[in-house]
């Protein structure tokens, strides 16, 4: 796992942990972004395409490819950006000196690349689980397919997408849990914490909920009061819990329901 780094909101001044993503190069070495300590995190008012990617070179191979820019959720409800160290120039061609022969690298292991919740003890008897296998964001409905993914990964193995989404806003259903995915670049509204708690309750069902670009206030407040577990997404498909709740859906799973 990637060494974590701290990141300040530049709304109410917490300091978070925040662990680089890692993704597999296209020559099977495990590449982590490698985010610039001490920089200043934007905060993601906006989303554009451009912005959601950014340019990172492998140490191993040489290749160089965009990835999705690195996200961080506060507590707070606010979304950053968090500044990636720009990538290096190649170096030149490393020719051998006469009768010495030129240093080969070495090789890399293949490596499990998981989320900073990769092992939580979640599972019956205590037993980790395997790491959380992210699916990359690029359409609303890989927002939705995402958190299906993480649901079953917490142990809500028959969650489902519903067929047609309702006027309810309901987007996943499992046994004992609803779930609302939020693909916009707007921060969740009050109204849908609500709606989708109403549902979990007519349901007597867990509610749950997933957005893309963070909470209004009154929305995370009125979460906490109801005790609804909170995720944030980014583009690597990897949710991050945003309240108590959430962070005890990720400790225990479905089994502690």
């Amino acid at each position: 796992m990637a060494e974590s780094v701290p990141v300040r909101c530049p709304t109410c001044r917490r300091e978070n942990a925040f662990t680089p993503p890692t993704f597999p190069c296209a020559c099977g070495a495990p590449l982590t972004l490698p985010v610039l300590r001490g920089g200043v995190p934007v905060e993601i008012l906006h989303r554009t395409w451009q912005a959601s990617w950014v340019e990172v070179r492998c140490e191993v191979c040489g290749r160089q490819d965009e990835w999705p820019a690195p996200e961080s959720g506060c507590a707070c409800g606010t979304v950053v950006r968090v500044p990636v160290a720009p990538a290096p120039t190649p170096p030149p061609p490393n020719f051998p000196s006469p009768g010495r022969p030129a240093r080969q690298p070495a090789p890399v292991p293949p490596a499990s690349l998981g989320t900073p919740y990769g092992t939580p003890y979640g599972t019956p008897y205590g037993t980790p689980r395997p790491a959380f296998r992210p699916v990359t964001i690029r359409t609303a409905r890989d927002c939705v397919t995402a958190a299906e993914q993480y649901l079953k990964w917490l142990g809500y193995a028959d969650v489902a997408r519903t067929q047609e989404r309702t006027a309810s806003g309901v987007d996943l259903r499992g046994t004992g849990l609803v779930a609302q995915v939020d693909p916009t670049t707007h921060a969740t509204a009050l109204r849908e914490i609500e709606c989708v708690w109403l549902n979990g309750l007519n349901d007597s069902a867990l509610a749950v909920f997933f957005s893309l670009a963070g909470y209004a206030r009154d929305a995370r407040s009125r979460a906490d009061e109801l005790h609804l577990p909170l995720f944030v997404m980014d583009l690597t498909g990897t949710p991050q819990p945003v309240n108590d709740p959430a962070d005890e859906l990720i400790k225990y799973g479905a089994a502690g329901r």
